[in-house]
């Protein structure tokens, strides 16, 4: 119950005086608080005045439209470094994608085709163990060499057309990622690292190599001489000739073109 109530109702007050109070209380005219009248109130430019200093550099102070456009220049530098970063891992991982299935697409016959090396190999054997002279005293053996060397050159027509070929060997100069050395022979004739002699026959898919050939390589001959220095060398003689003519023709006591003067 409120105050007034309380004084209104009291039986001990008369009532006339509660009623003269009431009014008075009534018709007294209220009045809005001033800003400086209390503590604590909000005053809401100041509010307003709060928030604009918050938007702002730490310590209360906005910062300058220079200053914020370097900021925002560094920010476009960052995110287009980031987005060419991540062109360019995209383009990697495209490309090694696009490697990879050229690769497989390429190299996925590959046990089938060392199968398939063994095979020939086994055919090659069987034709070297019969001589011309059993072959032509033999009419039935003969059908059957026939017969073997035809299945060779079907087999050989088919590596060709799926990229398996023969490496070349013999003659040739060593190298390790097509050749396996076996053993040197002394051959003072040849170059050094030639090979001589083939003992199994190497094959290469699409340029990369199947199974390397088992070869014999000589030693003790003159070593290979690369292109570079043979050229070299050339020119060399080339210019140690055209000195010798310029002293021969000097030693003559003739001048430059007076025989071709006297001639004329």
């Amino acid at each position: 119950m409120s105050e007034n109530e309380t004084t209104i109702n009291d039986p001990d007050v008369p009532q006339a005086e509660t009623q003269e109070a009431a009014a008075e209380t009534a018709t007294e005219p209220v009045t809005a608080p001033s800003a400086d009248a209390h503590d604590g109130s909000i005053d809401i430019e100041a509010g307003n005045d709060v928030e604009a200093a918050d938007d702002g550099d730490d310590g209360g102070e906005e910062v300058d439209p220079e200053g914020r456009i370097e900021i925002l220049e560094a920010q476009a530098a960052d995110l287009n470094d980031k987005l060419l970063r991540a062109i360019a891992e995209t383009e990697n991982v495209r490309r090694r994608a696009q490697r990879d299935r050229e690769d497989a697409s390429k190299y996925a016959i590959k046990s089938f085709a060392e199968q398939m090396i063994t095979v020939s190999d086994n055919l090659g054997r069987a034709l070297q163990s019969v001589d011309e002279d059993s072959r032509a005293d033999n009419p039935a053996l003969e059908s059957i060499i026939v017969g073997i060397e035809m299945v060779v050159r079907e087999l050989n027509s088919g590596f060709e057309r799926f990229g398996i070929k023969a490496i070349k060997a013999l003659g040739q100069k060593f190298d390790p990622m097509q050749h396996e050395a076996m053993f040197e022979i002394e051959d003072p004739e040849s170059a050094a690292g030639t090979i001589a002699q083939v003992l199994e026959v190497g094959y290469s898919l699409n340029d990369r190599t199947l199974r390397a050939a088992k070869v014999g390589i000589t030693k003790g001959g003159p070593k290979i001489v690369p292109a570079a220095a043979e050229k070299g060398d050339a020119e060399d003689r080339e210019t140690d000739l055209t000195k010798d003519s310029q002293a021969a023709y000097e030693s003559k006591g003739a001048e430059p073109g007076s025989q071709l003067d006297e001639e004329l």
